[in-house]
């Protein structure tokens, strides 16, 4: 915002108050990546880091992201989302085939800390102690 002194010397400013604050919210997208929180492998026991997050000022029910590619690593480019009710599904992007399944049934396996942690009741802190992490089949 520019500023500009009247006649007096004093600061005035140069745009109008609501373009001002307009200028300082923060971007919604930001605030999202802000709030959400990464889990790895080691955590999950799928391949690839999962995103998890509160609602936030979202309309739509309970989602998580899923990045498309292997390890410790996020790209919010590169993920797919996964609705969590009242079954999993892909909303958007793609999973390969052979983790389709398995990122289904660690959703299924946690959806009661997942919708805990997304309408607000749990911390992440909680959310983490809450999580099971897939394994493998005997």
């Amino acid at each position: 915002m520019r500023i500009k002194e009247n006649t007096e010397g004093q600061p005035v400013a140069a745009e109008p108050a609501a373009m001002a604050t307009q200028s300082l919210s923060p971007e919604p997208e930001a605030e999202d990546l802000f709030e959400m929180a990464n889990l790895y492998p080691d955590t999950t026991g799928l391949p690839m880091t999962v995103w998890v997050s509160p609602r936030g000022n979202v309309q739509h029910d309970v989602r998580v992201k899923v990045n498309m590619t292997h390890g410790n690593q996020m790209n919010i480019a590169n993920t797919a989302v996964v609705a969590v009710r009242p079954s999993p599904r892909i909303v958007t992007g793609q999973l390969a085939p052979a983790y389709v399944q398995s990122v289904f049934q660690w959703v299924s396996l946690n959806t009661d800390a997942l919708v805990e942690y997304w309408e607000g009741r749990i911390d992440t802190a909680r959310l983490i102690h809450s999580l099971r992490p897939l394994t493998a089949h005997p």
